[in-house]
């Protein structure tokens, strides 16, 4: 939600649509316990007509270096929540993630 909300989105309002979660995929490499400094950082990729990839790394401190700890992607699709039916991919999101 972070993510969205740098850009001035949200996830009901993702330049004028919605957007739905369509698949997961997580891989874990070590572990994460309660107190660990982690930085998280989010990419888009994969943009098509009507979906959109977000891509996630998790890395933890770990003695002064970053250690990767997880990485995710999640399959995403611009839906129209009114209509119940899915939209094309917003033209002015594009100017914002493709340079």
């Amino acid at each position: 939600m972070q993510f969205l909300q740098h850009y001035g989105y949200t996830e009901m309002n993702f330049g004028g649509t919605g957007m739905i979660m369509s698949d997961v995929g997580i891989e874990f490499k070590s572990e994460l316990f309660y107190g660990d400094k982690v930085k998280i950082s989010v990419a888009i990729a994969e943009i098509s007509k009507i979906s959109f990839a977000l891509y996630y790394k998790l890395e933890k401190e770990t003695a002064g270096r970053l250690v990767l700890a997880a990485s995710a992607r999640t399959g995403m699709v611009c839906y129209n929540y009114e209509i119940k039916k899915m939209t094309a991919f917003p033209e002015a999101i594009k100017l914002t993630f493709i340079h």
